[in-house]
Parts: C-alpha cells; structure tokens; sequence
C-alpha cells in the first residue's frame, strides 16, 4: 500500500488515525512547512509522496501538481552540461534502491519553466516500522550565492595569484637591474678614477717641474707646462661634463624638447661653428656636406642633434689625418632625416665594436690621441631618447661611416 505525505489541504486523504497520531502527523507538517530548504519524499517507484513549500517554490511548480509524478522526470532528468542524466544513475533513487544515504553537490535541479539552479542535497532511505525500504526522503538548497561567491573568490584569487607573479616578476627584473646599476657604477667609478689619474698626473708633474725648476726653465718650457695644465683641466671638465650628462639621462632628466627648422640651414651652420676650434690643425675645407635638398624641415631636439653631430664630426676629424676630409651627407627618406659622416681615418678594431658606445671605452689603436671615451655613449643615448637608430661600418685603416636615422618629425 503506497503512501501519502501531504500539505493540510490535502490533509482529508490520508486514513483516519488516533488523535495521537494526528497531533504528531501535524506537527511534522508543521516542521516541514517551516524548514527553509526543500524536502520531498519518493516512494519506491520515485514518484512524490509529499513535497513542502520550500521544494515547490524553489522548483516553481505547486505542492498538489507534485504528487504521484516522477521527480526524477521533474527535477534531475539533466546534468550541469545539459546532458540526460540517467534514472539508473540517479543517487537520489539509489537511496531506496540500495539502503545507503547518498549526497552531492555539483549537480543541478531544473525548474518548471526549464531554468536550472545549482544544489547540494541528500537522500536518505525511508523504512517502514519493520525496517523494510519504502522510499526516500530528499533535502536539498539552492547553492547559486554560495556558487556565485566561490566564482568572484575563485576569480579575485586568480587575479591575485595574476598580480603576485606579475609583481614578482618586476621585483626580480628590478633586482637585476639594480645589480646591473651597481655593477655599472662601480665600473664607471673605476674608469672615471682611472681616466682623471692620467690627467692629474700630468698637471702635478707639471706644477712640480714649474716649482723646483723655475729658474732653469725658459719662457717656452713653462709656456708648454701650463699649456699641459690647461688640456688636462679642459679634459676632466669636459669628462665632468659629459658624466653628468650621462647622468641625467639615466634619470630621466633631460627631455625631449622638439621644435620645427630648416635642418640644411641647421647643418651648415653647425659646420661653420665648431670647425674653428680643430683650426689652425684642421683646415675649414675639411668637412664636404653634401645633399640634393635646398629646404628640409624637420621637428626635432636641436640641443640634442647638435651634441650628436658634433660628437660624431668631431671623432671623424680627430681620428683622420689632416690632409683627408670627411663627408658629410643628409637624405630624406621614407619620413626620416638620415645623416651620414664618413672617414678616412684610422679605422676601428672589429673587436672594439660590439662595446664603443659603452662609457669609457675606447679604441685599442687610438694610442695618445685624446679622447674623454663618453662622447658616444652619449650619442646612443641621445639617438636613442628621439626613437632613432645609430649604425657603424669600420674598416681598419681606411675609416669609419657613422649613420644615424631619426623621424623627420617628433611630436611636439
């Protein structure tokens, strides 16, 4: 005989019982409107026996439509992934089937207008008086906030996890670079202390012979002296100066700072300027610029271009013989100013290459030609500052083509 567990208004169904019985079976009505979570009973076909409101509302059908029907084929006919789920491998069915309480919680239970909710629930044998199996009773909630929750903490801890190794990956870049720094500055501590012992030498030398030999020395001997004095103090300013250019570099202290000009104009000019300071050694003729433009304007740093012509002309002439001249050239191409000096001085070692624009270095064949070793350190960084590109073909005693290419025009 099957049996029903129902609402009050089904209530006049059930067979007739003491008052006992009736007080108790009330009050187990009671119990089961008044719990929160959803609580049906099956018999041993899987049919309803008694559904309470929670159940109903959460599955969005009534009480009264519940009874008699397969909640198998009502509530938990598909998986998650939408795929059938099998009576033969329901667990709530398996309750009665094998006498063992059975739980889960990934799986889902469909609502009559056929949404799904996600839910965890148990099924638990129901036996008669005689402990024979009868059905099951089933209590399940709906999981969806807590579901919800463990997605944002799952994705909030991603995220974290995201941020962590990025942050870790920074800190270990920023701590080879900090090695790298220090390594640096305790390589060009060493340089600059090497680089100025040379020339305070030299000017101590020369205040010492001045000193003790002043009255054996002719007027020329201490006129060459102080000549000495004066090229070793004009060298460590302008290794002062260019270290500290360096400087401002590394730290972001010099700006780009672009205005629009004639650069033929610019370029002319600048040969007429600083080639009286290579005079009377160098003759003015020394430098042929040569281009087919008569007018190019460009928007670029001037006070940046002029310190990387400069310091390029300036090798080019300092590293050839007096008779030979250096070729300077300026193209448009492809929206890009390209200059090019070319030499017929004494070349650079393939050796040297990979590291002349590190501070310091210098050419192995350059001898006792002076040189402070940072003038094109700063041509790199300056190229660099305006998005350019600088190249290098040397041959050894047949000369050096510097080529240097930066946009026609930098955003002002």
């Amino acid at each position: 005989m099957r049996q029903h567990w129902l609402s009050d208004d089904l209530s006049h169904l059930l067979p007739s019982a003491n008052p006992e019985m009736e007080h108790l079976r009330r009050q187990h009505q009671l119990i089961l409107s008044a719990i929160g979570e959803g609580v049906y009973g099956v018999d041993l076909q899987g049919n309803a026996t008694f559904v309470n409101p929670a159940a109903a509302q959460m599955i969005g059908w009534g009480a009264e439509e519940l009874i008699g029907r397969s909640m198998h084929q009502v509530l938990h006919h598909s998986r998650p992934d939408y795929s059938p789920y099998p009576r033969a491998e329901c667990p709530i069915y398996a309750a009665f089937q094998d006498g063992v309480i059975h739980r889960a919680s990934e799986e889902v239970f469909w609502r009559k207008d056929g949404t799904s909710f996600p839910v965890e629930y148990i099924s638990t044998p129901m036996r008669d008086e005689r402990g024979k199996l009868i059905g099951a009773v089933v209590a399940f909630r709906d999981i969806t906030k807590r579901k919800w929750a463990e997605a944002v903490l799952h994705r909030a801890n991603e995220e974290l996890e995201q941020m962590v190794r990025e942050r870790t990956a920074e800190l270990c870049q920023a701590n080879e670079q900090l090695k790298e720094l220090s390594e640096v500055r305790s390589r060009v501590v060493s340089m600059v202390c090497h680089e100025f012992r040379n020339p305070l030498n030299t000017i101590l030398l020369s205040v010492s012979s001045l000193g003790r030999y002043d009255a054996q020395l002719t007027l020329d001997q201490k006129e060459k002296y102080l000549l000495d004095i004066k090229d070793n103090v004009e060298r460590m300013t302008q290794m002062i100066d260019a270290i500290l250019i360096v400087g401002k570099v590394e730290a972001k202290g010099i700006a780009v700072d672009p205005s629009t000009f004639n650069l033929i104009e610019f370029c002319r000019n600048l040969i007429t300027e600083f080639q009286p300071e290579f005079q009377p050694e160098f003759a003015c003729d020394r430098i042929k610029f040569i281009t087919r433009a008569k007018h190019l304007s460009v928007t670029l740093d001037e006070r940046l271009l002029r310190s990387i012509l400069t310091n390029i002309l300036s090798n080019a002439l300092r590293y050839s013989p007096n008779h030979t001249s250096v070729q300077f050239t300026l193209r448009k191409q492809k929206q890009h100013a390209i200059f090019q000096i070319k030499d017929q001085g004494i070349g650079i070692p393939g050796e040297d290459l990979p590291y002349l624009f590190e501070p310091f270095h210098r050419g192995r064949n350059v001898s006792n030609i002076a040189g402070t070793g940072l003038g094109l350190n700063i041509v790199k960084r300056f190229v660099d500052l305006q998005q350019g590109k600088i190249e290098v073909e040397s041959q050894m005693g047949r000369g050096t083509t510097f080529t240097v290419i930066l946009p026609q025009h930098q955003q002002i």
